[in-house]
């Protein structure tokens, strides 16, 4: 009779973690093809309407500038060499592009007001615009949404590109932010995390509307939605989650620079 396999020990498990970088000019590439690759993830999805859509990084050294896509390229093309340089001011300071003044003005007073966040995103998704059009919050129906589970707001009100500073107010210490009559926004301590929770976001927007529509939705009570936000709603949690998107089905370009 065969011996029975032995555990392997977990010391020898791949499990990936965030990388850490020693100098400043490899955290600025590594972040410029995430957030690249979260350009693509994103337009692959098909989270993309016009010209509207916009993910900013903060740069690792100046960390009043901001990497962000150029106004009018597709998501689905774009490398970590068609990204732009922009200071806090809307100025170009890296490309050949202009940038999306009026969008960016949004990223730009987010970032200011909450300096540990690397990320911003603001994409265009059908089933957050309609929650937002409802002024609704997400309930914690499911698993997957008690991740924002009083982590969180809803700005009631429609504000547009010009109220950037009111935006940036409203989102206050939380990872999303529901605009109303506009749709999501998110952030996080990473390209990767601020991408998932805008995904996630869009997913239990979709599976709330489809359970109203097909009934009362139960809720998850205080206690379990916490204890359920405690496992998975923290940014590294959201870097894991994001790994699988970002590698299925994306064949990156070489970068021009």
């Amino acid at each position: 009779m065969p011996d029975r396999p032995v555990p392997v020990p977990v010391e020898r498990l791949g499990f990936e973690m965030p990388p850490v970088h020693d100098t400043v000019g490899a955290a600025r590439a590594h972040r410029r093809e995430r957030l690249a690759g979260a350009l693509r993830l994103l337009g692959r999805l098909g989270y993309e309407d016009g010209v509207a859509g916009q993910v900013t990084a903060r740069d690792p050294e100046f960390e009043d500038c901001y990497w962000v896509n150029p106004f009018g390229l597709p998501f689905a093309a774009l490398t970590a060499g068609d990204l732009l340089l922009v200071d806090g001011d809307g100025r170009v300071l890296r490309g050949e592009r202009r940038v999306n003044e009026l969008a960016f003005a949004v990223h730009a007073a987010v970032h200011r007001e909450r300096p540990e966040v690397v990320s911003v995103v603001r994409a265009q998704a059908p089933y957050g615009r309609a929650l937002a059009a409802l002024g609704e919050l997400l309930a914690p129906i499911t698993e997957e949404a008690c991740a924002f589970y009083e982590d969180h707001a809803l700005l009631d009100e429609y504000a547009g590109a010009e109220s950037a500073g009111r935006i940036a107010l409203a989102l206050g210490p939380y990872k999303a932010l529901i605009l109303r009559n506009r749709g999501l926004l998110t952030v996080g301590d990473s390209v990767d995390a601020a991408t998932w929770w805008f995904i996630a976001a869009e997913r239990a927007a979709q599976v709330q509307l489809i359970a109203r529509a097909a009934g009362k939705p139960v809720l998850i009570d205080h206690r379990a939605a916490v204890a359920t936000r405690g496992r998975f709603g923290s940014d590294l949690a959201a870097w894991v989650s994001c790994q699988p998107l970002l590698r299925e089905g994306d064949t990156p370009v070489a970068s021009t620079s």
